[in-house]
């Protein structure tokens, strides 16, 4: 495991659902969000042959919950949602591990968008269409692509479309990074990967930000969250919920290597205290995020 220079600034990691929700998901996000979509949507060429035409404005959904459910350790589901102008709604969430679910994870979130605000004696036909993103940081789908699309179509032909009501997109961060970077700039939703994948190097990274206007606007935003001590703190306890949840999935896997468990957890432990503390927080808070030793912190903080 690498040891990070504690005297030069970390990028964080974008795909933090925490970190993402504030990138993308709050009302002043709108310029990213809007170029992020554009990239995913206008990627597939069978959706504009639907009828759908680039994005012009969105209204986003706010979901001010979060935070509360961080700060008190609660498990949530941190989604960006928003609806553009023609009624579609859009839902997008990160995620970081494969709970083997997630087909059936992402029907039912979609579902639940689709029929939401639907109230009987409505028309069936007010029902909106709903598209999901799923950004997933594991192989998902097998044999699929970096980016793949799920609509309602016949088995035999297709090109004959049931419905425009139903579309689920998977982004393959596995697949991206094993891809040469060769294609940013000619495909946006490339450039918005290299700017996604905390493993970019960085001058590509500010590459791809100076290419496009919306990336850069969700690094700007990204800065603006990360200087902010509040913010940055509940992007360490998001960091620590999901290290803390791998661990238990991981024992629960491994049952009877006790002692493996506990070396591996104590190294990642160690890994989000100097990332944390290289991004500034205080000795005390990551202390508590942690659990570890005061001594080991102020070992790690002392390191050249």
């Amino acid at each position: 495991m690498k040891t990070p220079n504690l005297s030069k600034p970390l990028r964080l990691n974008p795909l933090n659902d925490y970190l993402f929700y504030k990138v993308m998901g709050e009302r002043g996000d709108e310029k990213q969000l809007i170029g992020f979509l554009n990239a995913v949507l206008g990627s597939n060429e069978l959706r504009f042959t639907s009828g759908k035409k680039s994005i012009k404005s969105i209204d986003i959904l706010e979901r001010k919950s979060f935070v509360a459910d961080i700060k008190s350790g609660k498990a949530c589901i941190m989604d960006v949602r928003a609806v553009m102008e023609d009624g579609t709604k859009v839902n997008i969430e990160v995620q970081l591990r494969n709970e083997h679910n997630l087909d059936r994870r992402s029907l039912f979130y979609w579902n639940r968008m689709y029929f939401e605000d639907f109230k009987a004696g409505q028309d069936y036909k007010e029902l909106p269409d709903v598209v999901a993103i799923n950004i997933v940081d594991f192989d998902y789908p097998c044999g699929g692509e970096i980016h793949t699309c799920f609509r309602l179509r016949d088995d035999s032909d297709p090109s004959l479309l049931l419905s425009t009501a139903l579309e689920i997109h998977f982004i393959n961060m596995v697949k991206w990074r094993k891809q040469e970077k060769k294609d940013i700039v000619n495909d946006p939703l490339h450039r918005w990967l290299v700017w996604l994948d905390e493993e970019s190097l960085p001058e590509l990274v500010e590459e791809v930000a100076n290419m496009d206007s919306a990336i850069m606007a969700a690094s700007e935003r990204q800065s603006d969250v990360t200087q902010d001590k509040e913010e940055l703190d509940l992007y360490w306890r998001r960091q620590m919920a999901i290290m803390d949840y791998n661990s238990g999935m991981n024992g629960a896997r491994l049952e009877g290597r006790q002692e493996g468990r506990q070396e591996g957890r104590q190294e990642e432990k160690l890994e989000i205290a100097r990332n944390a503390l290289a991004e500034g927080a205080s000795l005390e808070f990551t202390q508590k995020i942690t659990g570890l030793d005061m001594e080991t912190i102020e070992k790690l903080k002392n390191m050249p």
